[in-house]
């Protein structure tokens, strides 16, 4: 569908990958305007910010509209754009699969990462009981997705929907932030593999970070 209004502002190394791929892999006739990061802070640049009252990436803007949050993108270019592919319609099988999953992306997953980095910078010794509760809660939040993708190719079945588009980023490039080691969960690394062979992913990934190779394997 052809929309020249429609702009993604993907800010470099961040989870606005998701919408550029997202558009991909519907096919959207879509610009892409792509900011650095800042050298100081690693954070966006001032022009990013003012996109939105929020400042954070991503930000989509569709003639007048500028919306944040990666959820809420990906829901309104589905229905708006996408005539509702990618996602599971009320009725289909899959239907709480594609809800639990498109919802636990930010939910649960990317919090448990953050969470875990937030404590080790805080204090990352032994005593620290805080960062044990947190990587307890880490290791049982990746056991359920390994588990899940063991079941399923994808997260709400047979077929990538954004549910996928949603989780991918928190086991992929979110590693450049936060370390860590996917060796203990085998369907991950083997989902990881499905999501890099996509043209579609491998198309929105040069597109948005050229500099950068997708961390598809179980180190970063």
């Amino acid at each position: 569908m052809a929309n020249n209004t429609l702009t993604v502002h993907h800010l470099g190394r961040s989870q606005s990958e998701r919408i550029v791929w997202l558009c991909e892999e519907l096919g959207l006739d879509y610009a892409l305007k792509r900011y650095e990061r800042r050298k100081d802070n690693r954070m966006a640049p001032p022009e990013y910010k003012a996109l939105h009252p929020m400042g954070t990436a991503p930000i989509l803007t569709d003639g007048q509209l500028a919306l944040g949050e990666s959820g809420a993108i990906a829901d309104y270019l589905i229905a708006t754009h996408g005539e509702g592919r990618l996602a599971v319609q009320r009725g289909q099988p899959g239907f709480a699969d594609y809800l639990y999953w498109f919802h636990f992306a930010n939910g649960t997953l990317q919090p448990a990462v953050l969470r875990v980095w937030y404590l080790e910078r805080v204090d990352a010794s032994e005593k620290n009981a805080a960062l044990h509760a947190a990587k307890d809660r880490f290791n049982l939040i990746f056991s359920t997705v390994d588990q899940r993708l063991g079941e399923a190719p994808y997260l709400a079945g047979p077929e990538l929907t954004a549910a996928d588009i949603m989780t991918v980023f928190s086991l992929t490039t979110m590693r450049l932030f936060k370390p860590y080691d996917l060796s203990p969960w085998p369907n991950i690394l083997a989902y990881l593999q499905r999501i890099g062979a996509r043209p579609a992913y491998r198309r929105a990934m040069q597109k948005a970070d050229p500099d950068m190779t997708p961390l598809l394997g179980a180190t970063p």
